[in-house]
């Protein structure tokens, strides 16, 4: 006889190891492969880009991965990068954040496709994430979606040579070219 699947919980997953290249959906542990560099540098891009603005206007905090987010007991989940206003601070922990951050960008790579483009984005969803890009350096393009009703409204596909505003980062105007720049 088989024996049921036992999930495991958020704590089951913090004390697991220091090793962050997992994740847990919905109670099953899930590895996350090492990005490759024109994912890590479009990261950093984003990252340098968002923190600059987010400091300039004390607007809250700028985060990379790996950082665990615990969006429930049995989803921890490890955005590219994320932002975390000022008013919702009380989220960051030592150990992880706790709770939904304001703004979730997942930079797409092929091992993670299916997981960013569908699982997670069900995900941020549910747990109220404000705002979710999804960047595909493939097509080099940004989707900004913003939360509504259950689920996320698209605000269309910005590609180099356009700009892209925020809903959760007021006054950001993002060159999207600068994205793609990996140097």
């Amino acid at each position: 006889m088989p024996q049921a699947k036992h999930a495991l919980t958020d704590q089951d997953y913090l004390a697991l190891t220091d090793d962050r290249r997992f994740e847990l959906i919905e109670g099953e542990l899930c590895m996350v492969p090492s990005p490759g560099f024109f994912h890590q540098a479009i990261a950093r891009n984003l990252g340098f880009i968002l923190w600059q603005h987010v400091k300039s206007h004390d607007l809250g905090v700028i985060l990379l991965a790996p950082m665990d987010v615990a969006l429930s007991d049995h989803d921890v989940v490890q955005p590219d990068v994320l932002f975390i206003s000022k008013a919702r601070r009380e989220i960051i922990t030592d150990t992880c954040i706790r709770g939904a951050p304001d703004l979730v960008i997942e930079v797409v790579s092929a091992a993670n496709r299916e997981r960013d483009l569908l699982v997670k984005k069900g995900l941020y969803a549910r747990h109220h994430v404000r705002e979710y890009w999804i960047v595909d350096p493939e097509s080099r393009t940004v989707e900004p979606l913003t939360r509504s009703g259950g689920g996320f409204l698209s605000r269309g596909l910005f590609s180099p040579g356009e700009t892209l505003e925020s809903a959760e980062l007021p006054g950001l105007l993002l060159p999207v070219a600068q994205l793609f720049e990996p140097l």
